[in-house]
C-alpha cells in the first residue's frame, strides 16, 4: 500500500478558521493553552498530574461496571485498571452512535487516539496513555445516526423511540441487518444481543479495537454527573459558562473569526426515560421545554444532589464534562469540533481545569487498486483531483490533449501591432486612442473565444480519457462529498479484514495532512 500526504488547504474542504489553528496563525493562540505537538505534552502531564484520586477510582468502578454486560480483551480490562494509577493519562475522542459506525471518519478518530498513545507512550516510558473513545450517548438528534452509506446505497434505521440515543432498543435493527450485504456479524451480535444502543455500540467498537486498548465510555451515570454538580450549579443558577463564552465570542469575532456554536444561558438538558429537553428560566421557574415539567430552585438543588443523572450538558458543556472526569490530556475531534472547543478555554480557565491538546484527527482517502491504476493511466497527480473538475479537464487537455490550443502567443503579436498602430494614430488625432483600445479588446476577445472553442473540441474528442478522471474523482467524492464524511468502512474492511491495522500502520497522529492510502 502506498501512502501519499496531501496539504489540506489544498482539498478545498476545510474552513479558514480550522487550517488557521493547524496553521499556528497567531490570532488563535490566545484560545488555546498547548499546540497539539508531542513534545507539549510534558507540560500537560504536568498540569494534569495533581487529578483526584476519588475521580480516578469512580472511573474505574464505573466503566468495570459498563464492561461487565461484555467479555472485554484482556487490554482493555488491563487500561481500565491503571485508569486508577496517578501515572496514567487518556487520549480521548468522541462521536454519536451512528448505526453500523456511520461514515468512516469515526474509524480515523479512534486510530488517530490509538497512535497517539502509542506515541506518547514511547516519549514518556514511565506513564501510561489509555486510547478513550467517548460515547454521545446522551445525544437526542436521532437523524443524525440513524443511516449510513454503503456500496453506493444508503441504509436507513426508523423508529418511534425518543430521548437519548443511547438508551435505545437497538433490536429494532433486525430487519436492516438483513439488507445490509456482507459479513455483518459484529453489529447483528451486538444490536441483537444487547439491551440498548450504547451497549451494543460498546460491542462492536470493542470488536474492532479491543486488541488495542481502547477503553469506551458511557457518561449517562449517576455517579460520573455527581463530579458536574458544581458546574450544573453554576450554569442553571449563575449562568456563568454563558457570560464566559459570549466574552470568548467576541474576542473571536473581534479576530475576524466566525463562532461554530453559541452558547445558551442555560446550556444542560432534563434528561429521563424517552426525553432530552431544554431547561429554560422563566421568572422564578425552571421549566422543561415541550413538557408540562417545571421546577423552583429549591426543587432543581434537590435534583442535583439526589439525582444528577437528570441533568444532560448540552455541546458547550459536555468538554468540561469529559474534563471532570477523566485524567485526559487530549481531545482529538475534526474540524468543526475542534473549532467550537477554541471557544471554551475561558469555561476552562474560570474551573481552574487545565485545558486539553485539541488534536485533530487523521484525514484519510482510501483507493482500492483498480482506481488507483486507473488515476495512474491518466497522468494526473493525486492534487488535481482535488481541484473543480472543469479545471482538471482543461489541465489535462492541455498537458496531454497533442495540440497547442493556446493564444497566449497571438495575444502578444496582436498587442505588439496595436501598440504600433496606437502610435502612429496619436499622432495624427490623440482621439482616436479611445477607439484603437476598444478594437484591440474585441480583437483579443475573438481569440480567446476561438481558444475556448479549441479547447472544447479537443475536450470531445478525449471524452473517454476525461470520463477516467471523473471514474477516479467519483470515487474521491461519492455521492459528491469527501469519502472520509460519506462511505462506511465495511467498503474496505470487508473485502480486506486487516483494513484497520492497515490505517494504524501508515497514519501519523500528528501529522495534518490528508493521509492517501492507495492499493
Amino acid at each position: 500500500m502506498e501512502l501519499k500526504r496531501v496539504p489540506l488547504d489544498k482539498t478545498g474542504a476545510f474552513t479558514p478558521f480550522f487550517l488557521d489553528y493547524i496553521g499556528k496563525k497567531s490570532a488563535l493562540t490566545p484560545f488555546y493553552q498547548h499546540y497539539p505537538h508531542p513534545e507539549h505534552f510534558g507540560a500537560v502531564i504536568g498540569a494534569k498530574g495533581n487529578f483526584p484520586a476519588t475521580a480516578r477510582q469512580t472511573l474505574v468502578e464505573v466503566l468495570q461496571g459498563q464492561y461487565s454486560k461484555i467479555k472485554p480483551t484482556a487490554a482493555v480490562t488491563t487500561n481500565i485498571g491503571r485508569l486508577g494509577d496517578p501515572q496514567t493519562f487518556t487520549v480521548t475522542t468522541g462521536h454519536q452512535l451512528n448505526i453500523f459506525t456511520g461514515s468512516l471518519y469515526f474509524i480515523y478518530k479512534i486510530v488517530t487516539v490509538i497512535n497517539a498513545c502509542r506515541r506518547l507512550k514511547a516519549l514518556h516510558p514511565s506513564h501510561h496513555f489509555v486510547p478513550v473513545y467517548w460515547m454521545a450517548s446522551e445525544d437526542h438528534d436521532f437523524e443524525e445516526i440513524s443511516g449510513f452509506r454503503l456500496y453506493g446505497k444508503k441504509y436507513k434505521w426508523s423508529t418511534a423511540q425518543k430521548g437519548a440515543v443511547g438508551r435505545m432498543d437497538p433490536r429494532e435493527l433486525k430487519s436492516l441487518l438483513a439488507e445490509v450485504p456482507g459479513e455483518v456479524s459484529i453489529f447483528r451480535d451486538a444490536y441483537l444481543k444487547q439491551q440498548t444502543l450504547a451497549d451494543a455500540v460498546r460491542y462492536y467498537v470493542d470488536q474492532l479495537f479491543g486488541s488495542e486498548g481502547l477503553v469506551v465510555i458511557d457518561a449517562d451515570d449517576r455517579r460520573l454527573k455527581h463530579q458536574l454538580a458544581d458546574v450544573m450549579r453554576a450554569d442553571l443558577f449563575d449562568h456563568m459558562p454563558f457570560e464566559q463564552v459570549t466574552r470568548t465570542l467576541r474576542q473571536l469575532e473581534g479576530a475576524g473569526y466566525k463562532p461554530q456554536v453559541n452558547p445558551r444561558e442555560i446550556n444542560f438538558f432534563y434528561l429521563d426515560h424517552q426525553l432530552r429537553e431544554r431547561i429554560e428560566q422563566q421568572g422564578d421557574r425552571y421549566v422543561v421545554l415541550n413538557t408540562d415539567l417545571s421546577f423552583s430552585r429549591e426543587e432543581l438543588e434537590q435534583l442535583i444532589s439526589t439525582e444528577p443523572e437528570k441533568f444532560s450538558p448540552n455541546v458547550i458543556l459536555r468538554p468540561v464534562y469529559q474534563e471532570l472526569i477523566l485524567p485526559n490530556l487530549a481531545y482529538c475531534g475534526g474540524p468543526a469540533e475542534l473549532v467550537y472547543w477554541l471557544e471554551l478555554k475561558g469555561i476552562f480557565d474560570q474551573q481552574q481545569l487545565p485545558f486539553p491538546v485539541l488534536l485533530p484527527r487523521n484525514f484519510a482517502l482510501v483507493l482500492d487498486g483498480p482506481t488507483h491504476r486507473k488515476m495512474e493511466k491518466t497522468g494526473m497527480p493525486l492534487e488535481s483531483f482535488f481541484e473543480a473538475q472543469n479545471f482538471q479537464h482543461n489541465s489535462w487537455v492541455l498537458r496531454f490533449g497533442g495540440q497547442d490550443l493556446t493564444v497566449s502567443k497571438e495575444l502578444d503579436i496582436l498587442s505588439q501591432q496595436f501598440d504600433q498602430v496606437r502610435q502612429r494614430a496619436k499622432a495624427i488625432d490623440p482621439t482616436l486612442e479611445k477607439h484603437i483600445q476598444a478594437e484591440q479588446h474585441r480583437a483579443e476577445k475573438s481569440l480567446q473565444g476561438i481558444e475556448h472553442k479549441m479547447l472544447r473540441a479537443e475536450k470531445r474528442r478525449h471524452a473517454d480519457r476525461l470520463r477516467q478522471l471523473d471514474e477516479v474523482r467519483a470515487a474521491i467524492y461519492p455521492g459528491g462529498g469527501l469519502q472520509e464524511r460519506t462511505d462506511n468502512f465495511l467498503n474496505f474492511h470487508q473485502s480486506d479484514p486487516a483494513f484497520i491495522q492497515r490505517l494504524l500502520t501508515h497514519f501519523d497522529p500528528f501529522d495534518f495532512r490528508l493521509h492517501a492510502l492507495l492499493s
